[in-house]
């Protein structure tokens, strides 16, 4: 039978950048890319992760005659370098890596599209540069909080209870009550097989819950940089006040927002969209997708996000088009 979303969740097609380079950030080296148009309305993809790097798919969200897509790795992961690095990576640091990447790129303004980990990132810079937003794109929200925190780390295994008895049970009994220390002093072992055993067990506990349809899927070579970075930023709440989003979206809610969420996303349930999208306002749409899960490509979730790409380039072109008038 077919999809409601048959005809309308076909990735744009394959396409090169038009520009790639690396950014130096003190001892940073972040990798970026341009595609598209480099005339058309700027976006600026965040990747999930945190530490999850973006994908030559993720070119292909974006309309290549419409958009001027920014996409970069950001600290540690991907093809930035120095690989799984901890040093001087936290929330400021990636806010103001984008901020920089814009100046680098020559924008004044852009989209801000993120998904996960993105749409905390996302929103963090949204606040700390209001100024440099046209508006936001999000999916799968991720406040930061506390609550979600030990959702993902003990709770999202009453829905996927075979990947969290894998993810418990790589640790001795002793450590089930601090998941989270246990995992993080095995990836910071001295010991690099040791790391990279507890980086696969962590990374493939979340890629095995991301989708709708439950299947055991690795996270291949990234798994390091996934799992040792989101656990250095788990272990720092991920380096904001609790409940810091929620206070300050206030700096951000006179800009339109698509806020999307599948109804059966177990790593970022949809109370979390519900909060944002509530706190935002009437710029804000919410959608909560019925049949989707975590996943940007599962069909109900790429759909949103491509429609609401374009509704977005619809509206921003008006407001241009009235203010040259």
């Amino acid at each position: 039978m077919p999809t409601p979303y048959e005809d309308t969740t076909r990735l744009h097609a394959p396409l090169q950048p038009f520009a790639s380079g690396y950014l130096t950030r003190g001892a940073h080296k972040l990798y970026y890319e341009q595609s598209g148009n480099p005339d058309g309305i700027p976006v600026l993809f965040l990747h999930g992760g945190p530490g999850a790097g973006f994908a030559p798919s993720h070119r292909r969200l974006f309309d290549p005659k419409r958009f001027h897509a920014i996409l970069f790795d950001q600290r540690g992961c991907g093809r930035s370098t120095p690989y799984a690095s901890l040093d001087d990576n936290t929330t400021d640091h990636l806010v103001e890596d984008i901020d920089a990447l814009r100046q680098a790129c020559g924008v004044d303004q852009m989209i801000i599209f993120g998904g996960s980990w993105g749409s905390t990132l996302a929103l963090a810079y949204g606040i700390a540069h209001p100024e440099r937003c046209l508006g936001f794109i999000l999916r799968g929200i991720f406040l930061g909080g506390r609550d979600e925190i030990d959702w993902f780390l003990y709770d999202m295994g009453r829905f996927y209870p075979e990947a969290f008895a894998k993810f418990r049970d790589f640790l001795p009994q002793r450590d089930h009550d601090n998941i989270l220390d246990a995992y993080y002093q095995r990836m910071t072992s001295l010991s690099s097989g040791q790391a990279q055993e507890a980086a696969a067990a962590w990374a493939a506990y979340e890629n095995s819950c991301a989708t709708l349809v439950a299947e055991e899927r690795s996270a291949g070579p990234n798994a390091l940089a996934i799992a040792l970075i989101e656990a250095h930023y788990f272990r720092h709440n991920c380096f904001m006040e609790e409940g810091h989003i929620l206070s300050h979206v206030s700096r951000i809610s006179h800009l339109p927002a698509t806020i999307i969420n599948g109804r059966h996303d177990v790593i970022c349930p949809p109370v979390s969209a519900v909060a944002l999208a509530e706190a935002w306002g009437p710029k804000a749409r919410l959608q909560l997708i019925d049949d989707a899960g975590h996943s940007a490509f599962e069909a109900g979730i790429l759909y949103g996000l491509l429609r609401g790409l374009d509704q977005l380039y619809d509206q921003i072109t008006r407001q241009k088009a009235v203010s040259h008038s």
